[in-house]
């Protein structure tokens, strides 16, 4: 949903700035908060990928801020409208765990819902177990991992299923150390269209998929790695599998049957954290929201309004 698509279902957006550090993280409220409370809707917060994808997809969210409830998604910071770069000591957990941390008080939030995609949901796990923050009612883990080396394991077991030229290619990458070249280009793009989503989205998607975005490629290539397959940046030791126990609210595990987070990475959080409930979106790659919009949209409506 565009911004104007967004205000053509009477939906108010405001955007904003809360000053980080030397820094400044560009947030966006689809809806109004304090409305929706008082409609009995808390707000859902939003925890994009990457690290360093933006929160563009996130809009696909809006329609739930039709229904009453405000959406509030952000720019972490190293992409998009909070983008730095040169400084690569920046890129680790606890950056984006205090700049989450700082959100939630800057816009006052008392009571509200998470929802982490990818790295956004590894940001969650993190927050929920390191600060055990007050006020969360419930926790979406959509797409997301327990652990980085699993998740590495994992992208290599799928593309080893790879054409055999593209699994070599990948090979010839991390043996050299050199993720570059035509071969190695294909081979990623390939195993990325298959399991992520579209390289490239025409002009019937929606405009917040086609738009262009400012990637935090220094945060991202930092903090985990060259690609999906090979965290080997200052998360690459990240594990929350024997903690997951320590998470206390309300969470909603979701991943796709073609996604990166195999069933394996999803149903290792699900049996992890007390009383999980795991959605398997058929058909669906790593970003289910955007591969099944409606259901998603649909699950998400109830599970907010049950833990509301």
């Amino acid at each position: 949903m565009s911004d104007d698509a967004t205000a053509r279902a009477g939906v108010k957006v405001s955007e904003g700035y809360m000053p980080f550090g030397e820094w400044q993280t560009y947030f966006r409220v689809a809806g109004d908060v304090q409305t929706g409370l008082a409609a009995g809707k808390a707000p859902l917060v939003c925890l994009h990928g990457g690290p360093g994808s933006t929160h563009n997809y996130m809009e696909l969210l809006d329609p739930l801020a039709a229904d009453g409830r405000a959406v509030i998604s952000y720019d972490q910071l190293g992409c998009g409208n909070s983008y730095v770069e040169g400084h690569p000591e920046l890129w680790r957990a606890r950056t984006w765990v205090d700049e989450l941390e700082a959100l939630v008080a800057y816009l006052g939030l008392t009571r509200f819902h998470l929802l982490g995609q990818s790295w956004g949901g590894m940001l969650e796990i993190t927050y929920l177990v390191e600060r055990q923050p007050e006020g969360v009612l419930s926790a979406t883990l959509s797409s997301t991992l327990p652990s980085s080396q699993l998740w590495g394991r994992e992208q290599h077991r799928m593309a080893r299923m790879l054409p055999k030229q593209e699994w070599h290619a990948l090979e010839r990458a991390e043996e050299t150390g050199r993720f570059e070249g035509e071969a190695y280009q294909r081979a990623i793009d390939h195993y990325m269209q298959l399991h992520c989503a579209d390289l490239s989205y025409g002009p019937d998607a929606p405009e917040c998929l086609r738009r262009p975005k400012r990637s935090g490629t220094e945060s991202y290539v930092t903090a985990w790695g060259p690609n999906e397959l090979t965290p080997q940046g200052t998360l690459r030791d990240w594990d929350y599998t024997d903690r997951l126990d320590q998470i206390h609210v309300p969470t909603l595990v979701v991943s796709g049957t073609d996604d990166l987070c195999t069933p394996l990475v999803a149903k290792t959080m699900a049996d992890g954290i007390p009383g999980a409930r795991w959605e398997l979106f058929e058909g669906c790659r790593h970003m289910c929201y955007a591969d099944d919009t409606p259901r998603y949209l649909r699950m998400m409506r109830s599970w907010l309004a049950a833990n509301d």
